[in-house]
């Protein structure tokens, strides 16, 4: 195995983590992950030692996705959260608490509906954000200069906010 593949595979949660919102589906973000990796092996040589590997394999993870759904011309995959999805410790405060347990489910799908119904490249803008990417890394990983990022991030988020914004209001 090569050092890249190493390396590599330490960014595997996070690949997968933003390849499952991106597709909705675990096995599709199975393949979209496996898709990413073997893009990645196979373009070793024009990674630049010394840069951003998890951002590099972010943008190569985004442009699958594109590929994919451009090929697909029916659009993502949508699914709902499992119960695996939640953390473990954001489930122990709140353990056995049946009335807390379902708001945190209905919670949990308007957030998934909301970022199921942005655009992919603001799906995706939104979620490497989550991911703790940087501003720059952000830009390296969606391909796009880091002025051009901010914008798109601010856009985002507002597209985000406006679909919760009825969510806040039937509360």
């Amino acid at each position: 195995m090569s050092t890249l593949a190493t390396e590599a595979l330490a960014h595997l949660d996070a690949l997968f983590h933003v390849a499952r919102y991106l597709t909705g589906d675990d096995g599709a973000a199975e393949d979209l992950v496996q898709e990413t990796y073997a893009r990645a092996l196979g373009a070793e040589a024009s990674f630049a030692r010394g840069t951003n590997l998890r951002a590099w394999l972010m943008r190569i993870l985004r442009n699958a996705f594109i590929d994919q759904t451009r090929r697909d011309r029916r659009g993502v995959v949508r699914g709902g959260l499992d119960a695996d999805d939640v953390p473990d410790e954001i489930d122990e405060p709140l353990r056995g608490d049946g009335e807390m347990e379902r708001l945190r489910t209905l919670v949990a799908a308007d957030l998934e509906k909301a970022l199921l119904d942005l655009s992919p490249d603001a799906r995706a803008t939104i979620l490497l954000d989550l991911e703790g990417l940087s501003e720059a890394e952000l830009a390296e990983a969606m391909g796009c200069a880091p002025g051009t990022i901010k914008s798109r991030l601010a856009r985002a988020r507002s597209a985000l906010r406006a679909r919760l914004a009825a969510y806040g209001r039937e509360s």
